[in-house]
């Protein structure tokens, strides 16, 4: 691609917007591993299952650039609208999560399971009997009276609107040409 057109494509609103959706999910789960790995919060189910938009959403938002890049902007739109509804039903999610955190609803029966460790070793079974999973009702943390839940709420919303935007984006300038 030459230097010229290459410049144009950043410079339009769909791809700015489908960067901001790549790099701030990216970002996003780079810090919830960092909070997991490096800070010792162990994650409830529900908290890996709201992982799962940014793990999908990662790679289709890098294919959705990819595919603005080569021309195909109705592709690149397609893309980016199943990005923005994965962050939509990971919103629901985070909802439902937080509502359980603050008692408006009961949360699911799986966070009261003994999980399963990674490895197999001699302690095999007392590692079985003495792990158990973090309550799904109880937040580890919270910042400015928000949760790990509510917060993800915010920024899979935002990472919603964004992805909604390069699609609106896309498809507009598809149907101009």
């Amino acid at each position: 691609m030459a230097q010229g057109s290459l410049k144009s494509l950043t410079q339009q609103p769909g791809y700015a917007a489908g960067s901001y959706v790549l790099f701030g999910a990216t970002a996003i789960i780079l810090a919830a591993l960092a909070f997991e790995h490096v800070g010792g919060y162990a994650p409830c189910p529900l908290c890996i299952m709201q992982r799962y938009a940014y793990y999908a959403g990662i790679p289709l938002a890098f294919i959705g650039l990819v595919v603005m890049s080569a021309g195909q902007r109705s592709a690149a739109g397609i893309i980016f609208l199943f990005v923005g509804l994965a962050f939509v039903a990971n919103a629901a999610l985070g909802i439902y999560h937080a509502g359980a955190e603050w008692a408006f609803w009961p949360g699911p029966s799986v966070c009261e399971q003994a999980a399963q460790p990674l490895t197999l070793g001699p302690d095999f079974e007392k590692a079985i009997s003495t792990t158990a999973v973090p309550s799904c009702t109880e937040p580890a943390f919270r910042a400015f009276g928000l949760s790990f839940a509510g917060w993800n709420v915010l920024i899979s919303a935002a990472l919603a609107g964004l992805a909604f935007y390069a699609t609106s984006n896309l498809l507009e300038q598809t149907f101009e040409d």
